[in-house]
């Protein structure tokens, strides 16, 4: 399906970019994980296309266009996208899942910030429970609550990230944290970027990140049991190994500003033997009555793209209304920029 080279290519940009899902897709059948690979390696790409771009409108559009040639059939002549463009067209990927996750690189550009929790959760959904609903359909499952678990895992896995990220995040003038926690808190977004420090509010937030995430692994777990057996090892790898950022960020106080919390190579490699354990346990366990629990109000739209095989038009739905009204604010943008009557970004 994916040609040898593009394969390879993928494989080494995860191995060097995103260690905890290499680890855990080593737990994962052959069948799984090379399309796995190609997979991430697109949106990792994608995702530091933005992150690393001085020129974040600029480089959102471009992977607009990329995902139009992808769905087009005819992708750009790189080994990422060639190798999606054969993912896309084998697992008959819906287009609004990885759309999904191109809004919130959007967000992302558009230097979007979060008043509440939920408005989080929207951001999570997009940049991370998106994956998870395609690494689902990559394991050919296609019902709407293992979709929903799926999507859980990936939210709390976005939250761990965000907790872990505070200080990076500050640094570089972006924040997560839910502007209404500042507020209760007494800070302002750019008195915390002046002077980023681990103060007692700033690590109670980190910990009410955490909490949050905790209670979405948790949950996550119930769909585990609904997946193939040869790959519920590597799901519950990739859940252990990001849960387990977030034991070390406890056992830094709940201060990621002034380390930035990270896992050891022993410690993943016991989490893939608990992992295979686990699987094993799961098998012979009744499912439990979590796994059928209602999908989390932000990720709903994804299990019910993920949950049927059609492959709309470019741009199709009602909601991608909000998408491309934020593409042609993007568009001025990048055209101020570029016109230099933009002034540089900060």
């Amino acid at each position: 399906m994916i040609p040898a080279a593009d394969l390879l290519h993928c494989r080494e940009a995860i191995r060097t970019g995103s260690f905890s899902f290499h680890a855990a897709s080593r737990l994962l059948p052959g069948r799984v994980r090379d399309p796995a690979l190609a997979l991430y390696a697109f949106c990792r790409l994608a995702d530091d296309a933005v992150d690393e771009n001085d020129e974040k409108a600029h480089a959102v559009l471009t992977l607009r266009d990329r995902l139009d040639l992808v769905y087009e059939g005819r992708p750009r002549n790189t080994p990422a996208d060639r190798a999606f463009a054969a993912v896309v067209e084998e697992f008959e990927m819906p287009r609004a899942l990885p759309e999904a996750l191109l809004e919130g690189l959007a967000w992302d550009a558009a230097g979007r910030r979060y008043d509440t929790l939920s408005d989080l959760f929207d951001y999570c959904a997009r940049v991370a429970s998106a994956v998870g609903a395609m690494m689902a359909v990559l394991m050919r499952v296609r019902d709407a609550d293992a979709l929903a678990r799926a999507c859980d895992l990936g939210l709390a896995m976005q939250l761990t990230n965000i907790a872990r990220d505070v200080g990076e995040d500050a640094r570089a003038r972006r924040i997560y944290l839910p502007l209404e926690w500042l507020d209760e808190a007494g800070m302002a977004p750019e008195a915390f970027f002046a002077d980023p420090l681990p103060t007692d509010d700033v690590r109670a937030m980190v910990r009410r990140l955490l909490t949050e995430a905790d209670r979405l692994y948790l949950r996550s777990e119930a769909g585990v049991a609904a997946l193939p057996a040869d790959c519920r090892p590597g799901i519950f790898a990739a859940r252990h190994i990001y849960a387990g950022i977030g034991g070390a960020i406890r056992r830094n106080g709940y201060d990621t500003i002034s380390w930035r919390s990270r896992t050891t190579k022993s410690q993943k490699i016991g989490w893939l033997g608990l992992s295979t354990l686990r699987a094993g346990v799961t098998t012979l366990m009744p499912r439990s009555a979590v796994l059928h629990a209602r999908p989390a109000p932000e990720t709903l739209f994804l299990v019910e793209a993920a949950a049927q095989k059609a492959r709309r038009p470019a741009w199709g739905d009602g909601r991608s209304g909000a998408l491309l009204a934020l593409f042609a604010q993007l568009e001025m943008e990048d055209r101020a920029r570029r016109s230099g009557t933009a002034p540089p970004a900060v």
